[in-house]
């Protein structure tokens, strides 16, 4: 079978937190993300996002119980960017999503100027990209909020950060314009539901009640809404012409656990809140009347002025980019349960899940593309699609990964099936080109990159590159296109 879009977009994604390490090069200060120790896992399956104290985040900063923080350390693409480019241009990528670090831009948050170091880095990283012949998406905050940002205004639940990321936002426009050719706001900007930490740098155990805790979470997101909109009006002004703006969601894909009305019903109003209700703001510029309602029904309050409005109704995104990684399903009442990317959902006795009990189904991101163009009728982007595995080289210093390539051939096949039922969809990036610590669970053991590299959860290893046997299979896919 032959992929039919010659004009595709295929390469792999990546998160400065996940990869660069040099946390405190040229001034740098820490993310909430890099205040988080490894602590062995004790049960893959469950739910890793936050977890910690505000005490215990905040003795990170001296780490007086001499722990290991992986986020600090990432794989040295910091040192070895040009290495990790190079083995992209090998594989044949012709696009790469990275993501650029606001703490390395303004140490503070509100700096009087942006950091040299900084700039320098970035512009370094993307001349390399462009010197390869690889379009570049940027994602501007990859669930990195400065601490500074919040421990002087209180992380994204304060109105006044909106102003300091616009203000990020307009550096990096003026700096790297000719050399982006796709900008994203936000990652996965829904986290922010799931994890006030991780998505809007705000300590979940700041809040005395549930009311509060869910008022303080919509209304970060919500000023995030109003973040992501300013900076497409500032970069449609600032940006070169051919240049696109788009959204990121962690996509949750479900299905009702069977026929039963009251399982579609509870399914429906799950892809509501979960789902749908993130697409509509940005895609479509409003708020529906479904979010409002349950907003209502659980004393959520959030200030939402009529600028703010007209301000999301004019500066809607061009394409829309989200996260597959599985499906669930849903129930009123669930009897097993299975795990996913920022959520826990409900197994479907159909589908295989990995170590980690996400469910693997190719068929769902058929299924996802449709859905989404029909709803929306904009582009679409697979921003992340992959499989963590645990893996070590073997003696041919390779890892016989076939898992890995039948998780992307399949993949890859239904947007192609998507293709030809009409879906707009222009390109993938997998998650990811090349191992990682782990957003979540900050293992660099949960490997999924089609590139090993060498060191383990408390970096112990040379850091050199491997190839996986999924490297060569890639590189020969984008030759051939051949399914």
């Amino acid at each position: 079978m032959k992929f039919i879009k010659d004009d595709f977009l295929w390469g792999g994604a990546t998160a400065a937190s996940q990869i660069e390490g040099a946390y405190d090069a040229g001034g740098k200060t820490l993310t909430l993300l890099e205040m988080k120790p490894f602590l062995p896992i004790k049960d893959r399956t469950a739910i890793h996002f936050g977890g910690q104290t505000k005490e215990e985040m905040l003795e990170s900063i001296e780490n007086k119980k001499n722990l290991h923080y992986p986020k600090r350390f990432g794989i040295d693409f910091y040192h070895r960017y040009k290495e990790d480019i190079a083995l992209f241009k090998e594989a044949g990528m012709n696009v790469y999503r990275m993501s650029i670090a606001w703490s390395r831009i303004f140490p503070n948050g509100d700096d009087k100027e942006p950091s040299k170091e900084g700039i320098a880095f970035y512009r370094n990283v993307l001349t390399e990209c462009k010197k390869a012949g690889i379009k570049v998406m940027v994602t501007m905050h990859h669930f990195d909020t400065p601490y500074e940002i919040t421990k002087k205004w209180g992380g994204w639940k304060n109105r006044e950060v909106i102003d300091l990321f616009v203000r990020y936002a307009k550096v990096l426009f003026k700096e790297f314009d000719e050399m982006v050719d796709y900008w994203l706001p936000f990652n996965e900007i829904n986290v922010a539901i799931w994890s006030t930490e991780v998505g809007l740098g705000v300590f979940e155990s700041d809040f005395n009640s549930k009311s509060e805790r869910n008022s303080a979470a919509y209304q970060g997101l919500h000023h995030q809404f109003v973040a992501q909109a300013k900076v497409i009006e500032l970069g449609k002004k600032m940006c070169k012409l051919q240049t696109q703006f788009g959204c990121m969601v962690a996509n949750i894909t479900t299905y009702s656990l069977d026929c039963n009305p009251i399982n579609e019903m509870e399914n429906l109003k799950s892809q509501q809140i979960s789902r749908w209700f993130f697409y509509d703001v940005v895609a479509k510029g409003e708020y529906p009347n479904y979010i409002k309602r349950n907003w209502k029904e659980n004393d959520i309050n959030v200030n939402i002025d009529e600028q703010d409005l007209k301000l999301l109704k004019n500066n809607t995104v061009d394409f829309i980019s989200f996260s597959y990684y599985m499906s669930a399903t849903v129930a009123v009442e669930l009897s097993q349960k299975a795990s996913g990317n920022v959520s826990m959902g409900g197994k479907n006795p159909f589908l295989k899940a990995t170590e980690w009990g996400w469910q693997i189904d190719p068929i769902g991101l058929r299924i996802t593309l449709n859905q989404m163009w029909d709803r929306y009728q904009k582009p679409l982007f697979i921003a992340e699609n992959g499989i963590g595995v645990l893996e070590t080289l073997n003696d041919q210093n390779t890892v016989e990964d076939n898992y890995r390539i039948e998780y992307l051939s399949e993949h890859f096949k239904q947007i192609n099936e998507a293709i030809k039922d009409g879906v707009d969809v222009f390109g993938y990036t997998m998650w990811t080109p090349i191992d990682v610590v782990s957003a979540s669970t900050n293992e660099m053991s949960k490997r999924y990159g089609m590139i090993y590299v060498d060191y383990d959860d408390y970096h112990n290893g040379t850091g050199n590159r491997f190839k996986k046997k999924s490297f060569e299979w890639f590189q020969n896919f984008m030759k051939t296109k051949e399914l």
